[in-house]
């Protein structure tokens, strides 16, 4: 699911009006990944993850929020990067800067991804290649080749991710 959310468009109501992006770079997680939210099993923070797939998994760290997508139990694909499709968008490169120009917090959690102040819209097939590579910013299970990333796009985030 993390590639297949690669070119799906993020529309997100704002105060000054609507915006759009393109996703353009995701991490997969699933409950048998030591590095995953869901790896010791239920808890009130990462609940969205045992529930239906489709709903938004936001959670905190560093003061900043991170969107996540359900996939099925305990399984997730976070959101780390996504190419402005309207003026005036702060960068979307980062899982933080993403959240926070869309205005994801945790009042999505647990939320549909179709409906709501932030949704996930069917995209185009992206025309540049899809590229993999280890996850970052974890500690464990650096070693899975479960980010994936639209290659020579700006706005995906460093190290870019280089394998096809």
């Amino acid at each position: 699911m993390a590639r297949a959310l690669l070119g799906c468009r993020l529309w997100a109501r704002r105060p000054g009006g609507a915006v759009e992006a393109r996703i353009v770079e995701t991490e997969a997680y699933e409950p048998s990944d030591p590095a995953s939210h869901s790896f010791r099993g239920p808890t009130d923070r990462n609940r969205a993850m045992f529930g239906p797939a489709g709903r938004w998994y936001v959670y905190r760290i560093h003061q900043v929020y991170c969107a996540n997508v359900t996939t099925g139990h305990g399984a997730a694909v976070l959101l780390r990067a996504a190419e402005a499709r309207s003026r005036g968008m702060d960068s979307l490169s980062g899982p933080g800067r993403l959240a926070r120009a869309l205005g994801i917090d945790r009042r999505l959690d647990g939320r549909s991804v179709r409906s709501g102040p932030v949704r996930i819209l069917a995209g185009e097939t992206p025309t540049e290649p899809v590229v993999r590579g280890p996850r970052v910013g974890i500690s464990r299970a650096t070693e899975r080749p479960w980010r994936f990333a639209l290659a020579g796009v700006r706005a995906v985030s460093s190290p870019r991710p280089a394998t096809p």
